[in-house]
């Protein structure tokens, strides 16, 4: 969990801010994982911070939904091509990828359980992109 908030907090994912008393304030929860090799053995313990979407307001703190997953269609083409030209094929994981996207939205969320700013322990989190005008 420590690795996961250093990471959002590396990546200014949000900045803390007074609750506004005008937009909702959206909740937020630790999720687990085991991640085992294949001989079952424990290869890492991970934790991901999720805020609750299912608060959200259409209007309101969004207006448009994606997903970028790659679909299996896809997958097998690609890896059909890949062996049909006899080009290497290598596998690579993007640590906090989800992170380096923008949310074109103003998103306010409760403080992660756990890592309570001390110094401002009523302060939101605020996402909002910094302006590039």
């Amino acid at each position: 969990m420590k690795a996961k908030y250093d990471a959002l907090q590396q990546q200014s994912t949000w900045t803390l801010v007074p609750p506004p008393s005008d937009k909702p304030i959206l909740g937020c929860k630790w999720t687990y994982k085991i991640k085992s090799l294949p001989n079952g053995q424990v290869e890492c313990y991970k934790a991901r911070l999720v805020a609750l979407g299912y608060e959200q307001k259409f209007g309101i703190n969004y207006n448009e939904t994606f997903s970028p997953v790659a679909k299996m269609p896809t997958i097998r083409l690609l890896l059909k091509l890949f062996l049909h030209r006899q080009w290497p094929i290598y596998q690579l994981n993007i640590s906090n990828a989800f992170l380096q996207g923008d949310l074109p939205d103003d998103i306010y969320m409760r403080q992660p359980p756990g890592f309570i700013d001390q110094t401002q322990p009523h302060a939101v989190c605020n996402s909002t992109s910094p302006s590039t005008d």
